[in-house]
Order: C-alpha cells, then structure tokens, then sequence
C-alpha cells in the first residue's frame, strides 16, 4: 500500500460516523480510574515513607557508628632507647 492508498483509508476510516458507546461505559470507566490514582497514591506515600525510613535508619547507624572518625591504632608504636 502506497502513500496515497493509505490516505485515503484513512480518510475513509475519519469520515464514517463512530460506533455508539455502550450506555454504561462512562460510569465504570470513571469507577476504574479513581481507583487506579488511589492506588498509585497509596502506592507513592508507601515509597516515600520507605525512602523517609531508611533516611532515619542511615543517619541513626551513621551516628552510632561514626564512619568518618578514624579508628584506633591496635599497635602502639615502638620505643626507642630512653
């Protein structure tokens, strides 16, 4: 099929009228899609509150632990003649 064919297949397609929509489609569509962003939502305030946990996790390890504080030397050094 050609450039031209498939304009007018197109052209035909636009110009018929479109089919009739079912008379309850709009009610569950709209019931489906508010459920849809409550869930994603849902879904967001449940990663933010993981990432907000692991933030206090992190810094209460890294205030325990002190990770930039170097650690003390295990030999002492050795003595010379006094």
């Amino acid at each position: 099929m050609n450039l031209p064919q498939r304009e007018a297949a197109v052209r035909r397609l636009l110009e018929r009228t479109p089919p009739p929509v079912p008379p309850g489609l709009h009610a569950e569509v709209v019931r489906r899609g508010s459920r849809m962003l409550r869930r994603r939502a849902l879904a967001r305030r449940l990663l933010w509150l993981a990432l907000l946990a692991a933030a206090v996790a992190f810094a209460v390890w890294a205030a325990m632990a002190r990770p930039w504080v170097e650690p003390p030397s295990t030999t002492t050094p050795p003595i010379s003649d006094w």
